[in-house]
């Protein structure tokens, strides 16, 4: 049986554009023009993924979004906003939509989201989730909690901005959401921005083209084009430099890039994932990091507590790094 799509827009060019371009993915749509007619139509049936427009008739997609996560929570949504509407998009994220897509749509942009979707669906076979390499170790309430979020998280496609204190295993949270997501079969790129020099930096996430730079001897593909498909883990993001903060919030938003040296822009399908051990509010107040950037990365804070908040897991943790480090050495843990 193939995959079933609810498209809900009361604009018949998008219905059409949507209903093709799935219809060519051999997936079966079911549209509707209102907020009650679409949840007349989820009441009736079980959907694979659901597209909304967020001006309908009888309310806004935000409304359906919250009413499908109270009573479908497994039902990927995706938000069709305006152009530029970035805003919008962000509410809709922190609403529990998996993802967006703003007017005109881009084809190539629609079937990503699209395939990403589907290996959420509720209604298809999935295969077994394969443990992440680094597990979160811990049966305290607070990492009760944490994982909790990591599981809920990875079903979505909104930036997160994992926040805490050096070693408290910042990139083993961003590394597990990977896992445990819809891109877990695609690369997970972690980089140090401050481990970066200022000159390099867009170069580093951009790429060039050969000749753009004395040293610049060929065409180079950068960390977002790595990463496609998958997961940017920018850690320590605090320490990018204010000019590259104004180029990183535009391949954000535009979710495309342009190489140093290049005319054309590359369309990139990234999910960001961002750290640091300073609190970054604080940056934005001082002028070292800027607020729009800021409110893009941080549509979801996810915390992760140090060892002193649950000092019940101590004993677990060090039975876990014996048993470790017994292994290597092929000793009896005693």
């Amino acid at each position: 049986m193939n995959p079933q799509a609810l498209i809900v827009d009361d604009e018949p060019d998008i219905l059409d554009l949507l209903s093709m371009t799935l219809s060519g993915m051999s997936i079966d749509c079911v549209s509707a023009e209102t907020i009650a007619e679409a949840e007349r139509l989820l009441s009736q049936q079980s959907f694979d993924l659901c597209f909304t427009d967020m001006r309908l008739p009888d309310g806004d997609g935000l409304q359906l979004v919250k009413k499908i996560q109270e009573s479908h929570p497994d039902l990927p949504v995706a938000v069709i906003t305006a152009y530029g509407n970035m805003d919008l998009a962000v509410t809709a994220l922190k609403s529990g939509a998996f993802d967006f897509v703003s007017k005109p749509l881009k084809l190539q942009v629609l079937r990503e989201l699209v395939e990403a979707a589907l290996k959420l669906s509720p209604n298809r076979p999935h295969k077994i989730e394969r443990r992440s390499r680094d597990r979160l170790l811990g049966e305290t309430e607070l990492m009760r909690e944490l994982r909790g979020k990591v599981a809920k998280l990875a079903r979505s496609q909104a930036p997160v901005y994992i926040s805490g204190e050096s070693g408290t295993g910042k990139e083993l949270v961003a590394r597990l959401i990977h896992d445990l997501g819809a891109r877990s079969e695609k690369a997970f790129v972690p980089v140090n921005c401050g481990a970066i020099p200022n000159e390099l930096v867009e170069s580093e996430f951009f790429g060039h083209k050969k000749g753009a730079f004395t040293g610049a001897v060929a065409d180079k593909q950068g960390l977002f084009q790595h990463a496609h498909g998958g997961t940017l883990f920018l850690d320590e993001v605090a320490d990018l430099p204010l000019m590259m903060q104004v180029k990183l919030l535009r391949a954000i938003q535009e979710k495309a890039i342009r190489p140093v040296g290049g005319h054309d822009e590359i369309n990139v399908d990234v999910r960001i994932l961002s750290a640091t051990h300073k609190n970054l509010a604080e940056c934005v107040e001082k002028g070292t990091f800027r607020q729009d950037l800021f409110y893009r990365l941080n549509v979801i804070e996810l915390h992760v507590p140090p060892l002193r908040e649950r000092q019940a897991d101590i004993q677990l943790l060090a039975e876990h790094i014996l048993k470790k480090l017994a292994g290597k050495t092929h000793s009896a843990v005693t």
